[in-house]
């Protein structure tokens, strides 16, 4: 499902040009390990959809693919479409408008980009990684903000599925997601390194949060920035939750500190100018069930009656997103 040649290309152009034959490697070591049993009718669902003439696409203020002359689909073609999409559920990142059919994802993705688009450094131009990029929606906006190449990685390959459909419409080159993990990132480098480093909703699901900030760093160019968003707490420098068991039913949620104590860490791992942009409690409009993922969603999660818990207990999610520079 992967363009491999359109990749290719795109990368050698790129600030990461030496980072292509890693890139490879990693993709044909994990897909010899493990290839999951659905991706050969995934990819038959993808090369069904309708073929369009031409089809035009704004990425800035939203996702929305049309038709050329805006005309909208036939019945028919909006319930063949609408039932080969929702083959791929759930999609959880989004939302998406591809002609007249609104995906309403989990997640209102776009409530988050707003809210930080306008404190990161210009994308304009920029070789921009999406770490954790889910199926893609992040990396179609920082696309519209004009950067010029923009890779996203996520091991899901259900999520590349649902990527590969938008890129079949939007039809633009620069933007490509693999079926990789952090572990699978290559090692820094003084001439090769990503100008920014998107990494939202990940950290606390690795054992080793130490560990992964530092791996961030090494995928940066020197005096590029890092965007990060994480769970936190309210506390000081030193505190930190460490769930005994589940969290909001998540079971691998390992490590939930203060906004202090992340800025200390990130500052600790070498980064310069912390600075913390927003901090914002998961609502259940922001995160909840719908018509594209039925399964249960935030509000299952939380104390009946006292939506400031989780159902185990712990204070209700709020996350932070903070930025830092790599000297």
């Amino acid at each position: 499902m992967i363009q491999f040649t359109q990749f290719q290309e795109d990368i050698e152009n790129s600030k990461v040009s030496n980072w292509h034959t890693h890139f490879i490697n990693s993709l044909k070591a994990r897909y010899t390990n493990y290839t999951h049993g659905d991706v050969q009718e995934w990819q038959e669902l993808i090369e069904s959809l309708p073929e369009f003439e031409s089809t035009t696409a704004n990425l800035s203020s939203q996702i929305q693919v049309n038709l050329k002359n805006n005309l909208p689909l036939s019945e028919i073609q909006s319930k063949d479409l609408i039932n080969k999409l929702k083959q791929l559920h759930p999609w959880r990142k989004g939302p998406y408008k591809l002609f007249d059919i609104h995906i309403d994802t989990e997640w209102r993705s776009d409530w988050k980009w707003d809210r930080i688009k306008s404190h990161i450094s210009p994308l304009k131009g920029k070789t921009v990684l999406d770490v954790g990029c889910g199926n893609g929606y992040h990396c179609w906006r920082m696309l519209g903000e004009g950067a010029q190449f923009v890779l996203g990685v996520d091991p899901s390959q259900k999520f590349l599925a649902q990527f590969n459909i938008m890129q079949k419409y939007i039809a633009k080159n620069n933007c490509h997601l693999l079926p990789l993990g952090i572990e699978d990132m290559p090692s820094g480098s003084k001439n090769c390194g990503f100008d920014s480093v998107f990494c939202m909703g990940v950290l606390y699901h690795r054992k080793s949060p130490i560990e992964m900030l530092y791996q961030l760093k090494e995928l940066l160019l020197s005096g590029g920035e890092l965007i990060l968003e994480t769970l936190v707490i309210t506390g000081n420098k030193e505190q930190v939750l460490v769930p005994s068991g589940r969290y909001a039913q998540m079971r691998n949620v390992w490590f939930i500190p203060s906004v202090e104590s992340l800025s200390l860490w990130l500052t600790k791992c070498g980064f310069k100018d912390v600075r913390c942009i927003n901090v914002e409690k998961t609502s259940s409009k922001e995160q909840r069930a719908t018509d594209w993922m039925t399964f249960h969603s935030l509000k299952d999660f939380l104390m009946p009656n006292n939506e400031n818990l989780t159902i185990e207990g712990y204070p209700a999610p709020v996350r932070a997103t903070l930025v830092a520079k790599k000297p």
